[in-house]
């Protein structure tokens, strides 16, 4: 799992731990007992980070207009589908 700081909490990666999850959150600067992290895999977060901002260009999205799931769905695969051809 990505995060940034703000994700950086035991009890999160507690939970990360059990279910088999491998976290990439870096460490508060208050943190008694830092973790490791791959930092490699951390600087590829900004993909992620403007794809939804890419996203979030289409109002309609943003917003979240439609009601249903399926409607929604059916948006972000169409949103994706134009930014991805752009």
């Amino acid at each position: 799992m990505l995060g940034d700081k703000a994700y950086d909490s035991a009890e999160l990666r507690e939970e990360l731990d059990e279910r088999g999850t491998r976290p990439v959150i870096p460490n508060r600067s208050n943190r008694k007992q830092p973790f490791s992290f791959n930092k490699r895999l951390y600087k590829l977060r900004w993909r992620i980070e403007s794809a939804f901002g890419r996203l979030k260009d289409f109002r309609r999205i943003a917003t979240r207009y439609d009601k249903l799931a399926r409607n929604y769905l059916a948006s972000v695969c169409l949103a994706a589908a134009l930014v991805w051809w752009i």
